[in-house]
């Protein structure tokens, strides 16, 4: 297959950190980087920082000795990866010189320049990165809290609740049974993750119960990649799933864990052997109580820089900004955090911020040998914008014809994997 443009961003997620690395060379002075948050976000600014800037003195501020990736996570549920294989330590960026902290953080203090910890100690710094993550809204969705997530499952925080938690209750769903998924509205973690989960999960039945069905109640009336993925599923999957949007009384309003009931905004009451409520979010609590995020619940940014737009010398990553159009990937927190930690070595030698571009790829597994993905290059100024013309969507079918379809969709799954495994050697290799 010839390899295009899009190709070529898409298979090179360390093409952010050459981009805005040279840029920089002169910033040379010191100062303190602590990072909160050892995810996408704030690995990769680890990473970045040690490598590119080895004068910075870096802190990782993060509770857990290990990260569970989101991406790779449906995975499981298809039984293609187990847990352990999208687990990593921080033991190599240690190595590398960055200080690791494994506590909590429980609050900023802006004026002093200090991150408390869970143990009373604070810890200063002179500019500070914050890639927390998201918090669920609990009771967004009536009768949906914490103790209703034992029964029906959301598995889209790791650290919260493992993707385990569903796979075990998928692989005990009877025969002929019906699993449901409720999907949030935007804006929300990883916009095609649903989807390709719904895949996953279509996967696993296919082989070991055919009979049964997936009903999606989504909250939106489309969704990223959504050609497709509707092409796959009616190649692959065809009569087991049901999609229904916003405007089919898709919008789940209230749950009840005791049925394993969805009742939809129009009253419908939709029951499942096992059920998938994916709640609303928001940013986590450490950004919001620090007064990072706006009444959204999402922390704005300045575009150029990503450095928050409400407080100085603190710079917001990854899902808990606002930073549309880029969407709330891995990719693109991990290209955010290359710029940003530029964009902090600059400020701290006095110097201009380099010229902002950011990238995201974001795969989708949706069938043996199978995938999908989409592509993209935005720019940072007044505003955050996408270029025209840089990215897209994969080829649908009618696009594509016979064994040249088939090729094609098979090394999309295999620059997925090329993909994953590079990014995830670049945070933690």
């Amino acid at each position: 297959m010839p390899i295009s443009r899009r190709r070529l961003i898409a298979a090179a997620p360390l093409a952010a950190g050459l981009a805005v690395a040279p840029s920089v060379v002169r910033a040379q002075a010191p100062g303190r980087v602590v990072i909160i948050g050892g995810g996408f976000g704030g690995a990769s600014a680890a990473r970045f920082a040690r490598d590119r800037f080895p004068h910075l003195d870096v802190t990782l501020i993060e509770q857990s000795r290990s990260f569970t990736t989101c991406p790779y996570g449906n995975l499981v549920l298809a039984g293609r990866r187990d847990i352990g294989s999208i687990t990593f330590g921080y033991e190599r960026l240690a190595a590398r010189g960055v200080r690791l902290v494994h506590q909590r953080a429980v609050a900023i203090d802006p004026q002093r320049k200090q991150v408390r910890l869970a143990d009373g100690v604070d810890v200063p710094y002179d500019r500070l990165v914050v890639s927390p993550g998201i918090d669920l809204r609990w009771g967004a969705i009536e009768g949906y809290d914490e103790a209703a997530s034992a029964r029906m499952p959301h598995c889209w925080v790791p650290g919260l609740q493992p993707v385990t938690a569903l796979a075990e209750q998928l692989r005990a769903m009877p025969q002929g049974g019906t699993f449901v998924m409720a999907i949030p509205d935007n804006p929300f973690r990883c916009p095609p993750g649903p989807y390709e989960r719904i895949s996953m999960v279509a996967e696993y039945l296919k082989r070991h119960n055919p009979r049964a069905k997936i009903i999606a109640l989504d909250a939106k009336n489309g969704f990223s990649k959504q050609p497709l993925f509707q092409d796959a599923w009616a190649e692959l999957y065809p009569g087991m799933i049901e999609w229904r949007g916003a405007s089919n009384d898709g919008r789940v309003m209230a749950v009840n864990p005791a049925t394993m009931e969805c009742v939809t905004e129009f009253g419908d009451r939709v029951k499942g052997d096992v059920v998938n409520v994916i709640p609303p979010q928001m940013a986590a609590r450490i950004a919001r109580d620090a007064g990072l995020a706006a009444q959204s619940g999402w922390c704005p940014i300045k575009p150029a820089t990503f450095e928050s737009a409400q407080v100085p010398d603190i710079w917001v990553l990854g899902d808990a900004s606002i930073a549309a159009p880029m969407p709330k990937s891995g990719f693109a927190a991990n290209t955010q955090a290359k710029h940003a930690i530029a964009c902090i070595a600059a400020s701290l030698a006095g110097q201009a911020p380099p010229p902002a571009v950011y990238f995201n790829t974001c795969y989708s597994h949706v069938g043996e040998d199978y995938g999908i993905s989409i592509v993209g290059v935005y720019r940072g100024g007044t505003q955050l914008t996408e270029v025209e013309g840089s990215g897209g969507i994969s080829p649908r079918n009618s696009a594509l014809e016979g064994e040249r379809r088939a090729e094609h969709r098979r090394l999309e799954a295999l620059y997925a994997d090329g993909w994953y495994d590079a990014i995830t050697g670049e945070m933690f290799g």
